[in-house]
């Protein structure tokens, strides 16, 4: 049985209107890793090159290097010589005439050499003092200054630090968050509030949830109105429901007809590894609230942050998630509801939020998003079709009867299937069998070309022609809508049933039913071949969930009497004892395992009284491979039955909220 989840419709298209509020990256390492940042550092590095050759050139004057002796001797001794500039061993000097090195072509008139140590500095200067060279004291004219050797080395590397400094206040100011690098700052997405992108006329299916929300769309119109008497808007609303229900969609209706500023964050992006840095985004995010009021704060998954402090062991004293929520909490206390600012959050886990968020002056209201009715699920699929060119053939009521379970969001999903694989098919429009094909690839999976043999064909055929005979067969049952041994998914062959109405209570009789019909394909089989093979898999868990939620969960037992003994999704993770005895679950165990084998040993007594029809759908079904509701009829000569099979009122999910597919499945 495939699963089926309530829900709201998502607006059609992806024109929302909106505009970021604030960007994603962190502050210094988007700047960091731009191409005007590598600009910058480049630019600096070539200012810092000209700085240190330009204002600081070296000596370029042309010099050969000669030895002590005998040619800077003998050019004294000649009066080649007119200076020299003497600085440790190094000479340097100016002749009047070029002079060459030994074995070297290259001549000028500044030459270099070496005054060898064991050579007497006072008889060399006899000897230039005697052919009137004039001795300098200056230091060597090729050296830099220090300066200009301090600009040459270190340049590059003070400047990168100085641009890093002058980003790092930049993103300071810009962010004013932890340390000058932005971690602080909300990353919450700002809608524009003059080009709403979603309205409440892009919502359908949850019209007590919209009646619910229009008190505060009203008080952000018109805050005099309510202000006048003294009375205040509840500060937050938490929306609750199953995932695809449109709680999202709901918040941004809301702000889209108040035509306010519409923050939207998910409770996930305020934690971050850095203590401290979830409590600070949300100080700037109600700080920008309060600055755009009146405004609409949505916080999706509120459950990621918002679960009780006292359901689980926590290490450390320094938990950054309790941060995060305790900051909530003192936000939503700190500001006055006059300021126009409210909160909205969504979850589908109400049942773990810790109760200080849920107490009044905090999330004062709660408003149920419920999976939507048979109207509802056609005034959504209205809302899908309005672009989408529909053939002449589609009903839209009837496909609203086929979808029961289905949520905006999965039904928001069925019309794109349907308008993609129409226009693979080539069709100018969508036609109801494109739909069909749809439902079944969202619901069963997409079709798979594999081989059967003619064994595994036949066996196939009997296990989906037991289910589909049962579902006629069995009193209240939900009307069988196909059956097929195509392969889909993980099932070789399935069987499709769906109610015709919605109610909101389900029957022990009806429930009893839902079992025997599973353990149709089974039954069958036994009945025909006497063995059982692995192809009841997928029956026998919906059997076995639907069983023990009689027993523990809605008190069809006698022996267990009229007792809720469910332990919750939570109460395994959470450590919650078992609210019953050892013996207590025995007698769970032993009445799960009664109700099953009554409503199987039903099953075998249905099937060997109609074994003609049995084979007779069997047979047609190896024809054909796939069998609408009325060949079916016809095949078999019974009447069909109306029934139903819609999700709890509650909003809960059970086995019972699913539509009847039974599948063959396989082992993998």
């Amino acid at each position: 049985m495939a699963s089926q989840r309530p829900g709201a419709p998502n607006p059609p298209g992806s024109g929302d209107g909106r505009q970021p509020g604030a960007p994603s990256g962190g502050g210094l390492l988007g700047p960091m890793r731009s191409r005007r940042f590598l600009i910058i550092v480049a630019v600096l590095f070539a200012l810092n090159i000209i700085i240190g050759n330009v204002l600081f050139p070296a000596d370029q004057t042309k010099r050969v290097t000669i030895p002590y002796s005998p040619t800077f001797i003998a050019q004294v001794k000649a009066g080649n010589v007119t200076d020299i500039t003497s600085k440790g061993d190094s000479i340097q000097g100016t002749t009047k005439k070029p002079v060459a090195a030994p074995g070297s072509k290259d001549t000028a008139t500044h030459f270099d050499t070496t005054l060898p140590t064991f050579i007497s500095g006072s008889s060399l200067e006899t000897l230039l003092t005697a052919n009137h060279v004039t001795i300098n004291a200056q230091p060597n004219t090729d050296s830099r200054s220090l300066l200009a050797t301090i600009l040459i080395s270190f340049g590059p590397t003070i400047l990168l630090i100085l641009g890093f400094i002058w980003l790092t206040r930049r993103a300071a100011s810009a962010a004013g968050g932890l340390g000058g690098l932005g971690l602080g700052r909300s990353t919450a997405r700002l809608y524009d509030a003059e080009r709403p992108g979603t309205t409440f006329a892009d919502v359908a299916g949850i019209e007590e949830a919209k009646e619910e929300l229009e008190e505060i769309v009203d008080f952000l119109r018109e805050p005099a109105k309510y202000q006048r008497l003294g009375g205040t808007v509840p500060k937050g609303v938490l929306l609750v429901g199953a995932p695809g229900t449109g709680k999202t969609l709901l918040a941004r209706a809301v702000a889209g007809e108040a035509r306010v500023p519409f923050f939207s964050i998910s409770a996930s992006e305020f934690v971050e590894m850095i203590v401290g840095v979830g409590a600070a985004r949300v100080r700037d995010l109600f700080q920008k609230a309060r600055a755009a009021a009146p405004a609409i704060i949505f916080i999706d998954e509120l459950d990621a942050i918002g679960r009780s402090r006292g359901g689980a062991i926590r290490i450390g004293g320094h938990d950054e998630q309790e941060q995060t929520l305790n900051q909530i909490l003192t936000e939503m206390d700190g500001f006055d509801s006059r300021e126009g600012v409210i909160v909205i959050a969504a979850t589908n886990r109400a049942d773990v939020l810790d109760q200080a968020l849920l107490r009044p002056g905090r999330f004062d209201r709660r408003v149920m998003v419920l999976p939507p009715d048979r109207a509802g699920r056609v005034a959504i699929l209205k809302i899908h079709t309005r672009n989408v060119p529909l053939a002449d053939d589609l009903d839209l009521d009837s496909l609203g009867s086929q979808t029961a379970g289905l949520v905006g969001a999965e039904l928001r999903n069925l019309v794109n299937e349907a308008a993609l694989l129409a226009a693979r098919r080539g069709h100018p429009a969508v036609s109801m069998a494109d739909f069909s094909d749809a439902l079944e690839k969202v619901m069963l999976g997409a079709e798979r070309r594999i081989v059967l043999s003619q064994k595994d064909r036949e066996r196939t055929a009997y296990h989906e022609s037991g289910h589909a005979l049962l579902g006629l067969l069995l009193p209240g049952a939900d009307p069988v809508r196909k059956v097929s041994i195509v392969p889909r998914g993980r099932a070789l062959g399935v069987t499709v049933q769906s109610p015709v109405d919605d109610r909101q209570n389900y029957p022990e009789d009806y429930l009893r039913g839902r079992i025997t019909g599973a353990l149709g394909g089974r039954a069958a089989e036994e009945l025909v071949y006497g063995v059982v093979t692995t192809g009841a898999e997928n029956d026998l868990k919906q059997v076995t969930q639907i069983a023990h939620e009689m027993v523990v969960r809605w008190g069809m037992s006698p022996k267990v009497g009229p007792l809720n003994l469910d332990e919750g999704e939570d109460g395994v993770a959470l450590g919650r004892p078992r609210p019953y005895s050892e013996a207590t679950a025995k007698v769970i165990d032993d009445e799960v395992r009664r109700i099953v084998e009554e409503c199987f040993a039903q099953a075998q007594s249905l099937l060997a009284e109609h074994r003609g029809q049995l084979d007779a759908l069997t047979q047609a079904l190896l024809r054909e491979d796939s069998l609408g509701e009325r060949e079916i009829l016809e095949v078999t000569g019974l009447s069909a039955r109306d029934g139903a099979a819609p999700p709890a009122a509650d909003g809960t999910r059970s086995a019972a909220d699913t539509p009847q597919v039974a599948a063959a499945s396989r082992t993998t």
